[in-house]
């Protein structure tokens, strides 16, 4: 992130990183960057840190803003670069701005346990039987895992909890089971009802 270096009157200096967006200069207590020297105004200067560009601007203080010993209103700050608060120097040592992504593991749980018949253990919910498996991050399941979400004609599709990515049923899908009644209607035709709709 950008820094800078306020050199006090006795050699000591001070580092100040800048935080994204704008920050205050100035004596009084509710800046971000408080400074207290008698040539600085309650609210001297803003600094603006945006993509890796620092932006002063004077407040209408009391002793002014001075760049290359220049009084400016304001001014576009560059790395390696001194400016003036007053009688306070600072020191531009960084104008970069550096965003860190975090990363974030997912944890996944342990591998199943496969049981004497061949079947395996839900490493999620003890006892449960696998019966899904994700096809893109291969990971297995029960039935209890399966995020399930409804679809238009009431087709329900099955997602990993991990990838939300399509689960499958390991051996593929059981044909659902017809009732007597229904094999008579697709194989038996029974003329006298059709007769009756003749009628």
């Amino acid at each position: 992130m950008a820094r800078l270096i306020i050199k006090g009157e006795a050699g000591e200096e001070r580092t100040v990183e800048l935080h994204l967006g704008v920050n205050h200069f100035g004596r009084g207590p509710k800046n971000e960057v408080v400074i207290d020297h008698p040539t600085i105004s309650t609210n001297h200067c803003t600094i603006t840190l945006g993509d890796n560009t620092l932006h002063l601007r004077d407040c209408d203080s009391t002793n002014g803003v001075f760049v290359d010993g220049e009084p400016v209103a304001q001014a576009e700050l560059v790395t390696g670069e001194t400016f003036f608060l007053g009688d306070v120097e600072i020191f531009v040592e960084s104008a970069e701005v550096t965003v860190a992504i975090p990363q974030f593991e997912i944890p996944r749980p342990a591998p199943p346990v496969v049981k004497q018949d061949g079947s395996m253990l839900c490493p999620r919910h003890e006892g449960a039987t696998v019966t899904h498996r994700c096809t893109f991050c291969q990971e297995v399941m029960c039935d209890a895992c399966v995020h399930r979400m409804r679809r238009r004609g009431g087709k329900v599709l099955k997602l990993c909890p991990l990838c939300s990515h399509v689960c499958e049923v390991i051996g593929g899908e059981k044909p659902s089971k017809r009732s007597f009644f229904g094999f008579l209607q697709k194989t038996v035709k029974l003329p006298f009802i059709r007769n009756k709709e003749l009628r």
